[in-house]
């Protein structure tokens, strides 16, 4: 053990130029590390939204943004999944045959416009006049809607009703089925809104 004396104040110099030196470290790279962060700008022009599905029980719907646009994520009930098909013959495009590119991604072009027959993806502004519909997931007569009505969506403004998988009924003002955004499962319970294609 060497006899040297500890020059104290060295010491404490030593001490406080590394705490400075950590602190600075830390200042620079907390604005670095939040550039990898969306901006809200970048947000707005379609950076795409990772959302958590697993606290959403079934029959009930969550609402994200993405470029702007109220994004509904619907986890529906074994019930209204075996509902879609009967609703065929009453839909203005049952099978999301107009304008599929813009409106129904490949892998949605099904009874459920869907990945999973329980969760619905769609951005919910009524393809009339912009408007956003309103919930009418209870089944049964309801004022403005059919006695046989199975659930859907109603928009209020001029009455267009599309079925729970944003399927637009006949004879309605709005010309189209409401709009599957791209998407894709992260896992499970983790969703992206905005892109669909793995790197």
């Amino acid at each position: 053990m060497s006899d040297t004396p500890v020059d104290t104040s060295k010491r404490t110099w030593l001490i406080a130029s590394g705490c400075a030196g950590a602190v600075g470290g830390v200042a620079t790279a907390v604005p670095f590390v939040s550039t990898f962060e969306p901006s809200e700008r970048a947000k707005a022009a379609g950076a795409a939204v990772e959302v958590d599905i697993s606290g959403i029980k079934p029959g009930e719907k969550l609402t994200v943004e993405w470029r702007g646009k109220p994004v509904w994520i619907v986890r529906r009930t074994p019930e209204q999944v075996a509902e879609l098909p009967k609703n065929d013959a009453q839909l203005a495009d049952p099978k999301s045959q107009r304008k599929p590119d813009e409106l129904t991604p490949s892998y949605a072009r099904n009874e459920g416009r869907s990945i999973k027959p329980e969760v619905f993806v769609a951005v919910g502004i009524c393809s009339h006049l912009g408007c956003s519909p309103s919930d009418r997931f209870q089944p049964g007569a309801q004022p403005s809607l059919p006695d046989d009505w199975a659930g859907g969506f109603l928009c209020p403004c001029h009455g267009s009703t599309f079925d729970m998988a944003g399927r637009v009924y006949k004879n309605k003002p709005a010309p189209d089925n409401l709009e599957v955004p791209p998407h894709m499962y992260l896992s499970e319970t983790k969703l992206l809104i905005g892109e669909d294609k793995k790197a």
